[in-house]
């Protein structure tokens, strides 16, 4: 009995082997790693799935156009601006000057030029005080940006409506002159889709302090005309008479166009 103990024990010890290899052959991966790639890729087609409407409602609904760059002493200046149902809803300037005061200059006039687009709808914006050449540049790459989506028929945008009224002629009619106590005042404006799209002042009051009051007033006069479609516009503080015979040729020239 002694002598066979040792061999009950070997006996026993091998079929427990024997047990364990064909318990663990038996088991399977809780995570199978081929299925788990597929379902990775899945979840990453389903992501894409999410981020694809968003893309193609932009793409439908609004158009962006890049306008030509504009150089400057200090750099060159390019503004881009994005279109929905014929206005502008977003201007930026995907180049500007930079470095040394440049930055700081830019940083301080962008915002308000790219807010200024939006607001008048056209390029009569106000230059930035201390940032004239950047003001300057911007406003050329935004009447350019501007010509591109009026040359393109509002293709851009998406929209029907907005491609017929950009098939329309623009039309440019000049108001009447208005006599101020210190010089004529003569308002030219651009009419396309029934709206005005550009407005400027042909003549204006010249000479001694009338200079810094006409550079002053004009164009912001033309900037309220463009935006508000009308010559019911506030006049600008310090520049009454200016204000009003610009207003008084402005409605001469709507009269003209049935406005």
């Amino acid at each position: 009995m002694r002598k066979s103990h040792p061999i009950r024990r070997v006996v026993l010890a091998t079929a427990a082997t024997v047990s364990g290899v064909v318990l663990l052959l038996s088991l399977k991966p809780a995570t199978d790693p081929t299925s788990a790639s597929a379902a990775g890729a899945a979840a990453q087609q389903s992501a894409g799935a999410q981020d694809s409407p968003q893309g193609g409602a932009q793409a439908a609904g609004a158009g962006t156009v890049t306008g030509d760059a504009a150089q400057t002493q200090y750099g060159a200046v390019q503004v881009r601006l994005t279109v929905s149902n014929g206005k502008i809803t977003q201007a930026e300037a995907v180049q500007a000057p930079k470095g040394g005061t440049s930055d700081q200059k830019t940083a301080l006039a962008v915002p308000r030029l790219n807010q200024a687009a939006v607001a008048a709808q056209s390029a009569q914006i106000d230059s930035v005080s201390g940032a004239t050449y950047t003001s300057t540049g911007y406003k050329k790459s935004l009447q350019s940006a501007l010509d591109k989506m009026k040359a393109a028929g509002g293709s851009s945008q998406g929209g029907g409506a907005p491609s017929a009224a950009a098939g329309q002629a623009a039309k440019t009619v000049t108001g009447q002159v208005a006599q101020t106590q210190y010089g004529p005042v003569q308002v030219r404006i651009t009419v396309a889709g029934g709206k005005i799209t550009k407005a400027e002042a042909v003549q204006a009051p010249k000479g001694g302090t009338s200079d810094q009051k006409t550079a002053l007033a004009v164009p912001r006069l033309n900037q309220a005309a463009v935006a508000a479609g009308s010559a019911d516009i506030d006049s600008v503080s310090g520049a009454t008479y200016t204000s009003t015979g610009y207003k008084q040729s402005l409605q001469s020239a709507l009269d003209q166009v049935g406005g």
